[in-house]
């Protein structure tokens, strides 16, 4: 019994004329041709032998064809990838990373800087109102203010005047934020 492989070759030149009449493009049609070839190929134990073979190869290239067609219609052109640009996620693990860092600094300071820190920058308590509740004065409270920032930022190896979460984006913000330690 014969390979019905072997029997394909001879059919490549009507699937490329059945295949440039559904394209209009001669490169389209060799890849579909190709594509057809291929799974005729990996296929081959589904076909039955005594059967129209030549039926069996241009219904694999017209099924092959129609479903390429839906998918295309599916995808956007971008040539210049404007689209592709706004698609991208950044991973939320450098907000995790920025706040862990941020945590164990802030672990370190005395009680009464993270106190001040908590109302004053993370409650969004005024100066005076973080003194009334901590029942000292308000100069008091803008001393430890300044030097609790000043040990943190120390501590998180930052430069003078650099923010701590400069440039971290929103997304970031959000996950640090979600633990209701912000910045102070």
């Amino acid at each position: 019994m014969n390979d019905p492989r072997d029997a394909i070759v001879t059919f490549l030149p009507s699937l490329r004329a059945f295949a440039i009449s559904l394209t209009r493009n001669r490169s389209s049609a060799d890849d579909l041709v190709q594509d057809t070839i291929e799974k005729a190929w990996t296929n081959i134990d589904k076909f039955s032998a005594g059967t129209n073979m030549r039926a069996w190869l241009f219904t694999i290239l017209r099924n092959t064809f129609y479903s390429s067609l839906r998918k295309s219609r599916r995808e956007v052109s971008d040539p210049d990838g404007i689209h592709a640009q706004g698609l991208y996620v950044k991973p939320d693990h450098d907000g995790r990373l920025a706040f862990s860092d941020f945590q164990r600094a802030f672990d370190k300071l005395s009680p009464e800087h993270r106190e001040v820190l908590m109302l004053v920058g993370a409650s969004g308590f005024s100066c005076e109102e973080a003194a009334v509740t901590m029942g000292v004065a308000v100069g008091t409270v803008k001393s430890r203010a300044s030097r609790a920032r000043k040990r943190l930022a120390s501590l998180m190896g930052m430069a003078d005047g650099e923010e701590i979460f400069d440039g971290v984006d929103q997304a970031s913000l959000a996950v640090m934020g979600r633990s209701r330690v912000q910045a102070a």
